[in-house]
């Protein structure tokens, strides 16, 4: 389902074509996007980026569209052969008082979340620990919201599961219309059931495989 199929499902359901509603589509859309995305962690909101430590400096930006770290590596060595070390997530004043000193540099085994530096105060940053010695490559996984539907036309989410989309964007249109309650508890009703199988497959199936897990089985009654 493309942006254009959605919200003519979206006006075909609520019966309602006014310039006003047409008008909010995309909110409603976006809304249900990230309540969606903040619920079931499916592959597409992954990203995976490399980059680089600077010799004696424990700062390292994050990417502009971050919002939360899967797993961060520092590479001793190249990307293609050096060795993989995984840092720990701290807090900052974890990091702060066991690497008091500026000369405490090495490579480094520990990240926190800094927050914006003074020259950008609209981006991430990270501090690590110790302070880099030298150059090192990173490598970091992290979470991220797609672009929406909206502006791209199309999603992964609209693809694969577009049901959670479409009752997800229902609901935020209802409410904005004030609709009926029985009505607004069926929108609501759908969209929790989507949710679950939404919930099954990227917190679930996606996590798991035959050979570790075993087949599922419905019991035979």
């Amino acid at each position: 389902m493309n942006y254009t199929a959605l919200s003519n499902a979206i006006q075909a359901y609520t019966e309602n074509t006014e310039a006003s509603f047409i008008a909010e589509i995309p909110v409603f859309v976006q809304q249900a996007e990230q309540r969606i995305y903040n619920n079931v962690q499916f592959p597409s909101l992954r990203k995976n980026v490399t980059g680089a430590t600077t010799a004696n400096n424990k700062y390292l930006a994050c990417p502009s569209d971050f919002l939360a770290v899967y797993s961060m590596a520092v590479v001793d060595g190249t990307l293609a052969t050096g060795t993989y070390e995984y840092l720990l997530n701290k807090d900052v004043n974890f990091i702060r008082q066991s690497y008091p000193q500026a000369d405490d540099t090495g490579i480094p085994k520990y990240y926190a979340l800094f927050g914006s530096q003074s020259n950008d105060a609209n981006e991430l940053s990270f501090i690590l620990g110790p302070t880099p010695d030298a150059v090192y490559p990173v490598e970091l996984h992290y979470y991220y919201y797609p672009q929406s539907i909206v502006t791209a036309s199309t999603s992964w989410l609209g693809d694969n599961f577009d049901s959670v989309l479409l009752y997800g964007s229902l609901v935020e249109a209802y409410t904005y219309m004030k609709g009926e309650t029985d009505m607004m508890n069926l929108y609501n009703q759908k969209y929790m059931e989507a949710m679950a199988l939404a919930k099954r497959l990227g917190d679930g199936m996606e996590r798991q495989d035959a050979y570790r897990s075993g087949q599922f089985r419905q019991k035979v009654t």
